[in-house]
């Protein structure tokens, strides 16, 4: 079932928010390697976007600059998040970049390295015990005392828009010979439908979740967004209880493929990454590698694959050890 709500962010979006973070983040590097170096079953040659070299270790700091340059003029308060860890370093990496405050809430159940780099970044880091929709609350009820801007990490078009530039990029690296097919990981969605709402149907985007944290995939069962449990070895950066209802209006239409990998794929796909290519991945930026690794996507021959290392904000102990 698909969703009959105008899509959210548009390519013409997407366009005006890469002019607009222009120079403020990095185009991220893509790699091209062979399956068999990773022992895959396959022939195919796959391209690794690598996303987790961008500015405070993920893909949020476009969405989260798209959102703030967006929006005029700022409030003294300065900004507000809610984030597992990945966003709200971002949020803060991006007040100081401007010269203005930022407050982060955080759940108690994100690594301790998360929180520390929020804090290095100037933000006010405030603890909320629980999980990611427990912090969420507690920045929408302090939201409405300071007046600050409200920065969601996924429920906001702007900040989809800017998600999007990703993609907007990769098809330009990629050119002329391009690609068939996208394999990204899932949260709350905005990074899945930002590079949805690029592409429009052009290319098989692949939504990949931890089974046991799958808003996305639940939502296309059901048809529409609905609650789902939050557990994993990934949950502080892909554990959010429901899909954004941007995401959904994006998702509904352009994404027809999702599949989801358990905790013992998702670790296989972390020390295999550092392993044979020395990269330090987080368990939510190697979530896209392991659907291939753990064969939960099987490539048709000759299918042309893109896959996004989103993610590098863990412990390097949790992987090399």
């Amino acid at each position: 079932m698909t969703s009959a709500v105008t899509p959210a962010v548009t390519p013409a979006d997407i366009r005006a928010a890469a002019q607009r973070i222009a120079g403020r983040v990095r185009v991220t590097p893509i790699m091209q390697v062979a399956a068999s170096e990773f022992d895959l079953p396959f022939a195919n040659t796959l391209t690794l976007k690598l996303e987790l070299l961008q500015h405070v270790g993920s893909f949020k700091s476009r969405g989260a600059f798209n959102r703030v340059l967006a929006a005029g003029p700022l409030p003294e308060a300065g900004l507000i998040a809610a984030s597992g860890g990945n966003h709200g370093a971002a949020v803060a990496f991006v007040a100081r970049a401007l010269g203005i405050r930022a407050e982060v809430f955080v759940p108690s159940s994100s690594p301790a390295m998360k929180r520390d780099r929020i804090a290095s970044l100037g933000a006010t880091v405030n603890v909320v015990d629980g999980l990611y929709d427990d912090a969420q609350a507690a920045a929408i009820q302090r939201q409405a005392e300071t007046g600050a801007l409200a920065v969601h990490p996924f429920e906001h078009p702007d900040v989809v828009a800017g998600q999007g530039t990703m993609s907007l990029e990769l098809e330009a690296q990629m050119a002329p010979a391009g690609f068939d097919t996208l394999l990204v990981a899932t949260g709350g969605g905005g990074f899945t439908a930002g590079q949805a709402a690029w592409f429009e149907g052009r290319k098989r985007v692949v939504s990949v979740e931890p089974t046991t944290s799958q808003c996305l995939n639940a939502a296309r069962i059901a048809g529409e967004p609905v609650d789902v449990t939050v557990a994993g070895v990934a949950s502080d950066s892909l554990g959010a209880r429901r899909l954004g209802s941007v995401a959904w209006s994006i998702v509904g239409p352009y994404v027809s493929h999702s599949v989801t990998v358990d905790d013992d794929a998702i670790r296989a796909a972390q020390r295999l990454l550092w392993d044979r290519l020395r990269l330090i991945v987080e368990p939510g930026g190697a979530t896209a590698f392991a659907a291939l690794h753990s064969g939960a996507y099987v490539p048709e021959p000759d299918e042309r694959i893109v896959v996004v290392v989103c993610g590098a904000n863990c412990d390097p102990a949790t992987v090399t050890g």
